[in-house]
């Protein structure tokens, strides 16, 4: 069932051109340079269908919350889901939505030197500029204040984020919003899955900071959980208002 990405209408990115894609349960909101809505729109059914082909033939991968090694033939976007699910202990599809949005925003890169993809709160970047990044954590009276600071020179980079409050996305955890940071974006949404699953409570922050730092390839982390804060890594933080923004949940 299609959700409205209510946090959307915090965005306001005044020098790119704003669309929307969404195919089935793809629902992702991209700014470039120019209007690539139809090159876009053919990649999300692209990708979509490899992944639609590789689960009918190996229904595992959708189901397994375990990694699962592919066959070294598999398309690239399964390869990569693969091996970031094993660096973080989850399974393939904890990666899907960072996957297509990197994998999309790779291939508009061609067409537009910037490029910004969000796939229900898992951001692709590619910036020519500093940008800030609103962080929405739900209820937590962090929403809205804080965001992260990304440097253009540091991008393309992946920004995701796993939440157990907000949202429709499986987390065994309670954590409002775990964001991790990865030149991949897939590894950083599978990783945002798996540190969220620990988070219960705010004393479990050291234990997901810990996780964090045992995964090759993550370049920072936030965990919020109500009112309390934890970071590690390449992370900075600024106050904000609602302007001039991206807001990722």
């Amino acid at each position: 069932m299609y959700q409205p990405r209510t946090y959307r209408h915090w965005i306001r990115d005044i020098d790119l051109i704003s669309f929307s894609v969404v195919v089935k349960e793809t629902d992702l909101c991209i700014r470039a340079s120019t209007n690539l809505k139809r090159k876009a729109f053919r990649l999300v059914t692209k990708y979509r269908s490899i992944l639609e082909r590789h689960i009918e033939r190996h229904p595992d991968f959708k189901t397994s919350l375990k990694p699962i090694i592919v066959e070294s033939n598999a398309p690239q976007i399964v390869k990569v889901m693969s091996t970031s699910a094993e660096s973080a202990g989850t399974g393939p599809m904890a990666g899907v939505a960072g996957a297509i949005a990197e994998f999309v925003g790779t291939e508009l890169l061609p067409f537009s030197p910037e490029i910004i993809v969000e796939n229900g709160g898992d951001i692709y970047l590619k910036s020519l500029k500093k940008r800030l990044i609103g962080i929405y954590a739900g209820k937590s009276p962090l929403t809205g204040r804080i965001g992260l600071e990304i440097d253009g020179a540091d991008t393309p980079l992946g920004i995701c984020t796993s939440s157990g409050t907000v949202g429709h996305s499986f987390s065994y955890g309670k954590a409002d919003a775990v964001i991790v940071l990865s030149k991949s974006a897939t590894l950083a949404d599978t990783a945002a899955t798996a540190i969220g699953n620990l988070i219960e409570q705010p004393s479990d922050i050291p234990g997901g900071i810990e996780m964090a730092q045992r995964i090759e390839g993550i370049q920072g982390t936030v965990i919020i959980a109500g009112s309390h804060m934890g970071l590690w890594g390449e992370v900075k933080l600024r106050q904000i208002s609602l302007q001039n923004q991206i807001l990722t949940e």
